[in-house]
């Protein structure tokens, strides 16, 4: 009901007419072909009650589950069919589908490869289902990636899906029924493809000790005559991106309607549902000006599942428009300078693939989460986390249990609780035994180790440093972007481990009192062979007019231009800087002996001054910042005029250092 993509239906339905063995099921047969699945269940039940069924009978119920996602139910009727003599081979993949999707993987794996040697020309799909399941049981030997908890209060025992932040609440999808929609169709008052109400667009607040309010539905301008949602809202809360269904008349006389399409059925093959995109603004707390997507395009193809990314320029959405990759695409658009939306572009290889991806959404940092059923998963939709934009990401990395589940998992949503804590919802039927979906939150356990290391730089009078281990620092990590953090402190060793997840960029500052504080920018790799990042902070005592010799600062002979390599020491200097912003500090600059005294002089003033230009520049108020030349006059080795001195001893001469003003 909530996906986006055609399926391959025609093919099931014109095998199952094909067989033989008619029984007392007209009635039943009738909601079948009609698509009224949740009413061809009662029927088939009703129908085989102490009777041993037929083939064809047996298949119809058992795609009837499948169809309605009914998991448990399908591989049982599925288990009947597949032991009939005359049954289709097709029937063995979806058995395999079903016990997959039940996470009998092992089992799963037989009816693959069984599939794939009575089908030959299906045999590469089959056995990649095959391996698929073999690398499903490696996910499930991998720790849990985070704590996953029921939001009951928000769920309605129907489907409840695809959570987006509004306000202090959210915006999801649900098919619990309310006013708007106990009259939208007076003939039958459900969607027969599930035997429910048409989806709707609710609202449910969230109270300050993160409990919620009964949900209610949202503006009747956002609910129309069919199914509603899902939704994304912008930074502001005043534009409304949402997905809305249309009924499409073509020329096709065979084409199927789209059991995703979250539409009432069509009368007749003359139609097809399509899904559209469309927008409205607030006005006064109340959402207007509902208007259609510049890019639907219903007579050919659909488009849904809008998400935007944090800073608002870009729209993703997922289309099986012509010319993608595989069933269902993600595509994204640019807002251009008049407000409008630019041409969409497919996202590219990395993240569609030959089935379906769908579901697109952001956290604060900008990293894609998307479901796809065709990424090595448990089964069913995954999710998945990419980072990048546009068309460029890296490799899509599976969330792993138990965010994931064989079941459907899909449509994430991230917000911080009363404490600031980032808190993730989601949407699944794990727990479903009816097909139905629910809301679920989760906080993200750690997938990966961070390694600080915290050193205390001793100056020696040779002007050369070592470090010690610098204990009781007061570190603060957070996610970049987020204000949620955690506080640890060294231990004796001048050590700590923080379990951080893989992908993502980290904020840590450390402190002591006495000295200057550090930070450090910390992207935690995905591709690295190795689960422990390491950083080391590195302290000077915040001692007035003591002298801190910048490491590795080399001039060109004769020059005072800022090399790069200069420049990345400088960084570091720049950094500290920013960390304590209410130090202001002297540069100064040393030459060797080599040349005459009054050209050194003037050569370590020019190099000191280029230096604190090159500070300006990276943002470093100038008013913060004194620069001095010493030329030749502070050597700290014997290497004066006339004294014969290797080369390394000259460069502990020529240096640049600072002092605490």
């Amino acid at each position: 009901m909530r996906y986006l993509y055609k399926p391959v239906f025609t093919f099931l339905l014109a095998g199952s007419l094909a067989l033989g063995g008619c029984q007392t099921t007209r009635k039943a047969d009738r909601h079948f072909e009609n698509f009224d699945y949740a009413l061809a269940i009662d029927e088939y039940q009703e129908a085989f009650a102490g009777k041993e069924p037929k083939l064809k009978g047996a298949q119809r119920l058992a795609d009837s589950y499948r169809l309605t996602r009914q998991t448990v139910k399908a591989e049982e009727w599925y288990a009947k069919v597949v032991a009939m003599p005359e049954a289709d081979p097709v029937n063995i993949f979806y058995y395999a589908e079903a016990l997959r999707s039940n996470g009998k993987y092992f089992e799963a794996k037989t009816q693959y490869q069984n599939y794939a040697m009575k089908v030959p020309a299906q045999a590469a799909m089959a056995n990649a289902k095959a391996q698929a399941c073999d690398a499903a049981l490696k996910l499930l030997e991998e720790p849990a990636t985070a704590i996953v908890v029921n939001e009951t209060a928000i769920n309605s025992g129907n489907a409840d899906f695809s959570p987006t932040p509004y306000q202090n609440g959210i915006i999801f999808a649900s098919d619990r029924g309310g006013a708007a929609s106990s009259g939208k169709d007076k003939e039958e008052g459900t969607y027969g493809w599930t035997g429910r109400p048409f989806l709707q667009m609710f609202y449910a607040q969230r109270n300050e000790d993160s409990t919620w309010q009964l949900p209610v539905m949202v503006d009747e301008s956002l609910n129309s005559k069919y199914h509603d949602g899902t939704a994304a809202v912008d930074s502001s809360n005043t534009t409304l991106y949402f997905t809305r269904t249309n009924m499409v008349k073509v020329k096709n006389k065979n084409i199927n309607t789209d059991p995703t399409s979250w539409v009432k059925k069509p009368l007749s093959n003359d139609y097809v549902n399509r899904l559209e995109i469309y927008s409205a603004q607030q006005d006064s707390g109340k959402w207007s000006n509902v208007k259609p997507f510049e890019y639907n395009k219903v007579t050919e193809y659909s488009v849904g599942h809008p998400a935007l990314s944090p800073d608002g320029q870009v729209m993703y959405f997922v289309s099986d428009k012509p010319g993608g990759y595989g069933e269902t695409d993600i595509y994204y658009t640019e807002k251009q300078a008049d407000g409008s939306w630019g041409q969409p572009v497919n996202a590219g290889s990395t993240i569609n693939t030959v089935g379906k991806e769908m579901f697109p959404a952001f956290d604060q940092q900008g990293n894609l989460y998307f479901s796809s059923d065709t990424h090595s998963g448990f089964g069913g939709l995954d999710v998945f986390r990419a980072k990048g934009s546009r068309s460029t990401w890296s490799k899509p990395e599976n969330l792993r249990a138990p965010v994931n589940s064989p079941k459907d998992d899909f449509g994430l949503a991230f917000m911080p609780n009363q404490k600031n804590e980032l808190v993730g919802y989601m949407s699944s039927n794990r727990d479903s035994n009816n097909g139905t979906d629910d809301i679920y939150s989760f906080k993200l356990l750690s997938n990966a180790v961070l390694l600080v290391t915290t050193l205390e730089r001793i100056q020696m009078p040779s002007k050369k440093s070592t470090t010690q281990p610098l204990p009781d620092v007061r570190l603060k990590l957070a996610i970049q972007g987020t204000t949620d953090s955690t506080i640890a402190f060294s231990d004796r060793n001048g050590e700590y481990l923080y379990g951080v997840m893989k992908g993502n960029i980290y904020e840590l500052m450390g402190e002591k009192f006495g000295y200057l504080s550090q930070s450090a920018t910390v992207n935690i790799d995905t591709t690295s062979l190795s689960d422990t990042t390491r950083v080391t902070l590195i302290f000077d005592k915040s001692t007035v007019n003591q002298s801190i010799v910048i490491e590795n600062i080399y001039y060109d002979l004769d020059k005072w231009n800022i090399r790069p390599d200069a420049a990345a020491e400088l960084n570091k200097l720049v950094r500290t800087l920013k960390d304590n912003p209410s130090i202001k500090i002297e540069l100064g600059a040393h030459t060797d002996s080599r040349e005459g005294q009054g050209y050194n002089q003037l050569l370590s003033e020019r190099r000191a001054q280029s230096a604190v230009e090159y500070l300006v520049s990276q943002g470093i108020a100038r008013n913060r910042l004194t620069w001095r030349g010493y030329g030749e006059t502070r050597l700290v080795n014997k290497c004066a005029d006339g004294v014969e001195c290797p080369e390394d001893m000259h460069q502990m001469n020529r240096r640049t250092e600072f002092k605490i003003k």
